[in-house]
């Protein structure tokens, strides 16, 4: 099961990863407020996370990316039973590098950027939402409907940031974890090494399109293809 990010849908984030579809069943729903999905009056991670954990059945795989990853998190620890393996790519804990001038920076931009989400258009929070993560997604001139939804619903959000990661119940849980950064910002890497160190994750660097790690394809879903490989061996041994 999938859970995406900010700004677009299930179809638009994942859509690289549709050829994995040969040898796993995938579920792609969308969080509230996407693509049809009933919406709450904000996207909220505390909010969200319990849906996306009843989603997931009896057992499925579950991976978060972005603030979807966030969701994804506190999803596993609400129901550990239900998660075979759990794979997070920049999940935007930025308070985990704390301390660091840039983080610290990119936090106060951030909540700046917040702030200011009902005073400016839908394009300049797009173009300043995009740019503080290195995103590599193209924004046009002129938002298409779509795309203007999307920004106005991740101006309403709350901020990834004010997340409380439950560490030492995911530490706890034996299913195999994996976290994943772009390799295009250190305050990204450090707070994925730390997030690893803390669950007990697996931890991989998949490089080459900034923070929008899934619009790799091949290289992100031979990771995935392997992991998630590994845990089923580990889940039937």
């Amino acid at each position: 099961m999938f859970v995406h990010g900010s700004i677009v849908g299930a179809g638009r984030t994942w859509r690289k990863q549709r050829e994995l579809a040969k040898d796993w069943e995938l579920w792609l729903p969308n969080r509230p407020g996407f693509a049809g999905s009933p919406p709450l009056e904000r996207g909220d991670f505390e909010l969200e996370a319990p849906l996306m954990a009843e989603l997931l059945g009896d057992q499925a795989h579950l991976v978060g990316h972005s603030y979807g990853a966030v969701i994804a998190l506190l999803a596993a620890a609400l129901r550990p039973d239900s998660v075979r393996s759990l794979v997070v790519s920049e999940p935007g804990l930025l308070r985990l590098a704390a301390g660091d001038p840039v983080a610290d920076a990119m936090i106060e931009r951030g909540e700046q950027m917040y702030q200011a989400g009902s005073s400016i258009s839908p394009a300049e929070f797009l173009h300043m939402f995009r740019a503080g993560v290195h995103s590599t997604h193209e924004t046009p001139a002129q938002l298409p409907p779509w795309l203007e939804q999307g920004a106005r619903h991740a101006a309403m959000e709350r901020p990834s940031w004010h997340a409380e990661v439950p560490v030492e119940a995911l530490a706890a849980a034996d299913f195999p974890k994996l976290v994943i950064s772009g390799g295009h910002s250190d305050v990204f890497d450090t707070l994925c090494d730390r997030l690893a160190a803390q669950i007990g994750a697996e931890r991989q660097v998949a490089p080459g399109r900034g923070h929008t790690i899934p619009t790799l394809g091949e290289p992100y879903n031979s990771l995935l293809h392997q992991f998630l490989t590994r845990a089923e061996a580990q889940a039937t041994s």
